[in-house]
């Protein structure tokens, strides 16, 4: 059950005393979290994964709390503080052209359209209108590059080479 699960959320707490969790997301997918999908609690070292069931989900200050089937008491979820909500492969949505899952552009080597290689992509973070992409850089002593995923910048994404072509703006690379 440990190979191709893919991180939805992150259980930072516990909530109350009546079992819910308090849970930061980090899929683009608010459905994931339905009442009655099927979710896998993993610790931090992924050496552990429980089925869980969601059978109660409401926001609460920029958080999700969810409650789980059959965990109905604060001591039976405190365990889960720490450990991350993930799917299984088969359980993901399918994208459009051009949408890709983060753990696809995650570890994709950027290059320019010259071939000058940038870097790894090592996060993407959601700002706003658009993700931009954290690459750490070769030059070990050069800051990140935060390429935007716009039109304008990236040209090609080839996820089964790992491989990531952009046309920089000015600045961009600076």
């Amino acid at each position: 059950m440990k190979k191709n699960m893919f991180t939805i959320g992150k259980v930072v707490n516990t909530h109350g005393i009546r079992g819910e969790v308090r849970v930061i997301q980090v899929t683009d997918f608010d459905e994931r979290f339905n009442e009655g999908n099927v979710v896998y609690w993993t610790d931090k070292q992924r050496n552990h994964v429980t089925e869980l069931v969601i059978d109660g989900h409401r926001m609460h200050k920029n958080f999700h709390l969810l409650h789980f089937q059959g965990y109905d008491n604060v001591n039976d979820v405190e365990a889960f503080k720490g450990g991350v909500l993930t799917i299984t492969a088969e359980q993901q949505t399918p994208l459009d052209e051009g949408e890709y899952y983060y753990h696809e552009i995650i570890g994709c080597t950027v290059y320019t359209t010259a071939g000058e290689e940038i870097g790894i992509v090592k996060e993407i973070l959601s700002p706003g209108a658009n993700d931009v992409w954290v690459v750490k850089r070769k030059q070990a002593k050069l800051k990140d590059a935060l390429i935007p995923y716009i039109a304008d910048v990236v040209h090609r994404v080839d996820i089964d080479n790992k491989h990531i072509v952009i046309e920089p703006m000015e600045g961009l690379l600076d």
